[in-house]
């Protein structure tokens, strides 16, 4: 065999060797990033020509969302979840006239997380009138609910109520176990909803 033919036939299983590796239908599962370009109601979303079932954890994937993708030696593919594109902190949130975060304990915040919940943290206090349904404090729309979720929380020395979180973000105090004094103070404890529903 001349030395050309043995270039050549060198040349060609190299090439081969090349296509294996980087062709996942050759060399078999696979997994990378991509960037979700459209999300189905079926609960799988398109990476470009790319259709991926979302794993349960990966909730309310969106367009633009960066995550892992997996393939395995028969071409299926699926959704791991979202990659972490920042460390999500701990995002103070806007308190009703009247209210201030409590030195003690932990600012109000608020913080998502890529399951489809988000957390509250923190205490405020106000002094006089507290009248059952006002407004406490105010959320972000990245931190709604998308139907309202409620606590028992205490209000006062001796006295409980409700804090219910409505889809506009508006937070509210009600149902008090008894007449609150028109003096002293009282409390809205955000702590009571360490985990709740985005989604």
């Amino acid at each position: 065999m001349s030395n050309l033919s043995v270039s050549l036939a060198q040349g060609i299983a190299q090439a081969a060797r090349q296509a294996g590796q980087d062709n996942p239908v050759v060399r078999g599962a696979d997994w990378q990033t991509a960037i979700v370009t459209a999300v189905n109601a079926d609960g799988t979303v398109y990476i470009g020509s790319i259709r991926a079932r979302c794993l349960e954890r990966y909730a309310n994937p969106a367009v633009g969302d960066q995550i892992a993708i997996s393939r395995n030696g028969a071409g299926s593919w699926i959704a791991l979840g979202r990659l972490a594109t920042t460390t999500r902190a701990w995002t103070p949130f806007t308190l009703s006239s009247g209210w201030t975060s409590s030195g003690s304990y932990y600012t109000p915040s608020y913080r998502i997380w890529g399951d489809g919940t988000a957390s509250l943290c923190g205490l405020a206090t106000m002094s006089g009138t507290l009248t059952a349904g006002a407004t406490v404090a105010t959320l972000p729309a990245e931190a709604c609910p998308a139907s309202q979720v409620r606590c028992t929380v205490q209000v006062a020395t001796g006295f409980f109520g409700v804090m219910t979180i409505a889809p506009s973000g508006a937070i509210t105090l009600t149902d008090f176990s008894g007449t609150l004094s028109t003096t002293g103070s009282k409390w809205a404890e955000y702590d009571v909803f360490g985990r709740y529903r985005l989604v």
